[in-house]
């Protein structure tokens, strides 16, 4: 824990690929000392069809899933610095926003723990 999974349109793909988004965010969630680098997992999901108020804009969501005990403002630290970071990567890209979920220890479950 935790995942950020970045759901995104295929043409930002153009300015930065997928490794080099995946390690820029890995670095910002490390840097918030929220989380243990081995624990921080970062997917990208590109789309090639989409609509971004009924237009096809470029987009990047962030969905942060982290586990419980984070305050209110260290999630929202955390979505304005990987909203930063990614506004850094991408200065023309005008639809970039993120949210974090927190869940429930008591209901979570990996391979690990069976």
């Amino acid at each position: 824990m935790p995942h950020f999974v970045i759901d995104c349109s295929e043409r930002i793909l153009l300015t930065h690929c997928e490794e080099k988004i995946n390690q820029e965010i890995h670095k910002v969630a490390h840097l918030t000392g929220l989380f243990d680098e081995k624990d921080i997992k970062v997917r990208v999901n590109p789309f090639k069809h989409y609509s971004v108020a009924n237009r096809k804009e470029d987009f990047i969501h962030v969905f942060a899933n982290v586990m419980e005990g984070r305050t209110t403002t260290q999630k929202a630290e955390l979505s304005k610095a990987v909203v930063a970071k990614l506004n850094d990567l991408f200065p023309s890209v005008e639809n970039i926003a993120m949210n974090v979920r927190g869940f429930e220890k008591a209901t979570y479950c990996n391979k690990s723990m069976l």
